[in-house]
């Protein structure tokens, strides 16, 4: 355990980063734009550079002009010359790490490209910042009199072609300075372990007998490591395990379908939830306020940020606007530029912003992560609020689930079909789903059209799912823990009918 001063010392060191997030605080948009200018210089003489005449373009609305809207099938064929060897193509330094993409259990990877700038001034900032704003707001935390328990990704990283690629949480493990590995649980050769079961019980065997102050991870899969290490120990709830336990930083899916259950495992009043949103494609907001459930769009890890209306979307032919245009309540498609060679590129993810002063926002889903078979638009935000809203009234609480339509046909009306692994069931499912569809009407106008007398959705239908189905699903996708993570909502139902297959085994 280090000794108090040690976390005075720490905790003074961070509070500095504080002025320099002031200053974009009161100077977004010049530190934004900045921040482009910046970085087209820097690559001007790459071979994009080049190709879109990067030393031509003096503002943003020439780059908006000169250079299109990209998703990752549109580069790839660049990004697989660069993991073979060549160079200076979008970055002007040599790229080595690839973050291998695994955010949904499609069987395609993507590579995205990790420039040592963007682990440096990006994701290794972005992890200083997020300690920095919880120490500001909690002048007495104790972080670093213990450890911070991380749990990352499922695979290690690999060498191909003298480049190296893996999840992101591999790369930024392997590329932390030695003094890290002291302040942190478990050890780098376990928490790089590929094979996820056997990482687990490594992981419970090694913290159970430390100070964990901190937990970092993805909510679904930390909530499977706490139950097991209640289950090793016979523990009652976490703090019986780890006493001086104070804050969880978060990220990767919404938090509130966990927020009950994790209210059980560590029953504390004062106890912090922080939310980040990060990517394998750049680290982009924190939570910089207790309690809050908005985080503050950061703007200065090399990143530069676009935004186009999800009314007007029409992916790459979009017409993007920038972050000086956008309005609060509006759900956008996030576009970036950034330090690891990504040029308005489309990383499929919606928000929206709840502050234009400063920049906060709330993340509302991703670009093909809905249903709209109907016409129905609807969205991860509606589906999460209308089963939190289900469930505060019926005394439920979910643990996993997925959406799917039900297809027209002669015989068959549209509807959703939905599956739901509960972690507590309601009594009572038909009033349950009666719930869940009032609130879908109440908070999406289209739904509530199609929904008008049955005549183009009707009622939706809910299973309850057997425990253990998500998990035994994704186990046999190969997709266990890390940055893998359930697909909420789908226009097929490619999900749906695996996951009910399996439950009638």
């Amino acid at each position: 355990m280090a000794f108090p001063f040690i976390n005075s010392i720490i905790s003074w060191f961070l509070k500095k980063r504080k002025h320099q997030v002031e200053l974009f605080l009161k100077y977004p948009i010049d530190v934004q734009n900045e921040l482009l200018l910046k970085l087209i210089q820097s690559a001007k003489n790459t071979e994009l550079g080049k190709q879109y005449g990067y030393s031509k373009i003096k503002s943003y609305e020439e780059f908006a002009k000169r250079v299109p809207i990209q998703k990752y099938e549109s580069i790839e064929p660049l990004i697989e010359r660069c993991r073979k060897g060549e160079q200076n193509i979008f970055w002007p330094h040599p790229i080595r790490w690839f973050a291998k993409s695994s955010g949904t259990t499609n069987a395609k990877s993507k590579f995205i490209p990790v420039s040592e700038a963007a682990i440096e001034n990006c994701h290794m900032k972005a992890g200083k910042d997020m300690l920095c704003l919880y120490i500001n707001n909690n002048p007495n935390a104790q972080l670093f009199t213990g450890k911070g328990l991380r749990l990352g990704g499922s695979s290690a990283v690999y060498e191909d072609n003298n480049s190296y690629f893996g999840d992101l949480s591999a790369i930024i493990i392997e590329n932390m300075p030695f003094w890290a590995d002291f302040s942190s649980a478990p050890k780098q050769e376990v928490a790089l372990m590929s094979e996820w079961e056997t990482k687990m019980e490594a992981i419970i065997e090694e913290t159970i007998h430390e100070n964990i102050t901190s937990l970092v991870g993805v909510p679904s899969w930390m909530l499977v490591l706490l139950n097991r290490v209640l289950e090793k120990t016979g523990k009652d709830n976490i703090l019986e395990v780890w006493p001086n336990l104070e804050v969880y930083f978060h990220g990767g899916v919404n938090f509130n379908p966990y927020r009950e259950q994790y209210k059980k495992l560590i029953p504390k009043e004062d106890f912090r939830y922080y939310e980040t949103y990060n990517a394998s494609e750049g680290f982009f907001a924190i939570q910089d306020r207790n309690d809050s459930d908005e985080m503050l769009l950061m703007l200065d890890y090399g990143i530069f940020y676009e935004f186009i209306p999800m009314a007007n979307y029409r992916g790459e032919h979009s017409q993007a606007i920038p972050l000086s245009a956008v309005e609060k309540d509006v759900n956008y498609a996030v576009v970036i530029t950034t330090n690891g060679g990504l040029w308005r590129y489309l990383i499929g993810d919606t928000v929206k912003f709840t502050s234009t002063r400063p920049y906060r926002i709330k993340i509302t889903g991703r670009t093909k992560h809905h249903i709209n078979v109907f016409g129905e638009e609807l969205i991860i935000e509606n589906a999460e609020i209308s089963l939190k809203t289900a469930c505060e009234k019926t005394n439920a609480s979910v643990k996993e689930y997925t959406v799917a339509p039900v297809f027209m046909n002669s015989d068959t009306q549209g509807a959703h079909e939905w599956i739901i692994e509960f972690d507590k069931a309601p009594e009572n499912l038909a009033f349950f789903t009666e719930l869940l569809d009032n609130t879908l009407k109440n908070c999406n106008s289209d739904y509530e059209a199609k929904r008008y007398n049955n005549m183009t959705l009707a009622m939706p239908k809910v299973h309850e799912a057997k425990e253990g189905l998500f998990y035994e699903w994704l186990k046999r996708k190969g997709k266990l823990g890390g940055q893998h993570k359930v697909p909420r909502l789908s226009n097929t139902r490619e999900h749906l009918e695996e996951l009910l297959s399996l439950q009638e085994v």
